[in-house]
């Protein structure tokens, strides 16, 4: 069995394992215990009342992070003529058609989210063994299937912090919120953004409590249990 650290242990003792945190004292108290070395991500982990087995159940989707996060997000784009200009002149990191297709299958996967118009997806469907493993597979439910004309946005989106959710296998959504050096004010924002999105999306077939339970957490601390009816009731406006 393992054991946690010296640390970990003095961290983990200024969290009540019983106690339902309000959002922002969460927040606050997950800004305490962030004591590694390094920058920890900050992640929101949601256990669903929700079938991943059942396909009017399924959940998954965006969410714009206001402040990001934290790091710089290296965009490709699968495009070829007219649509291939445009993404390179919106600022798309890596642009191309069967040639980039080509290189992602001899190993190239320097980059953060894969963007593709229509017309490419035939071709960049092959990658699908790759791309699916890292989660970066092109999808229209993710909205990174788009038209010529959309990519401009989708791309400044994704720059900005376009973070993914989706439900896996054990009904848990897994989601970074940021950076543990963010202002407590800043995760905020991003937690009361991606809180919004999900709550917006329920599935139509989702039967009774949606949500079970609501955990924030940095790469080496402890989980915080978040209140989940003031969590739910989050809003940006």
């Amino acid at each position: 069995m393992v054991k946690n650290g010296k640390k970990y242990r003095e961290v983990a003792a200024l969290v009540k394992p019983d106690t339902a945190y309000q959002p922002q004292e969460a927040v606050d108290l997950l800004k305490k215990v962030a004591r590694a070395k390094f920058d920890e991500t900050v992640e929101l982990h949601l256990r669903m009342g929700l079938d991943p087995k059942n396909a009017a159940q399924q959940l998954r989707g965006v969410a714009l992070l206001p402040h990001g996060l934290g790091k710089k997000v290296r965009v490709l784009v699968f495009a070829q003529g007219e649509a291939e200009r445009i993404a390179a002149g919106a600022g798309a990191d890596v642009v191309g058609g069967d040639d980039l297709v080509k290189k992602i299958e001899e190993g190239f996967l320097d980059f953060d989210t894969a963007i593709a118009v229509p017309d490419m997806m035939g071709r960049v469907g092959k990658l699908g063994k790759i791309l699916g493993r890292k989660g970066l597979m092109p999808n229209p439910k993710s909205g990174t299937v788009v038209a010529m004309n959309d990519l401009p946005r989708v791309i400044q989106d994704a720059r900005k912090g376009r973070v993914e959710y989706k439900l896996d296998r054990t009904a848990i959504i897994h989601v970074p919120l940021g950076k543990a050096s963010f202002e407590a004010r800043m995760l905020m924002d991003n937690l009361t953004a991606l809180m919004e999105a999900v709550v917006k999306a329920r599935p139509s077939g989702a039967k009774g409590q949606y949500i079970k339970s609501a955990y924030i957490t940095t790469t080496m601390g402890p989980g915080i249990k978040l209140d989940l009816s003031s969590t739910m009731a989050l809003n940006a406006s």
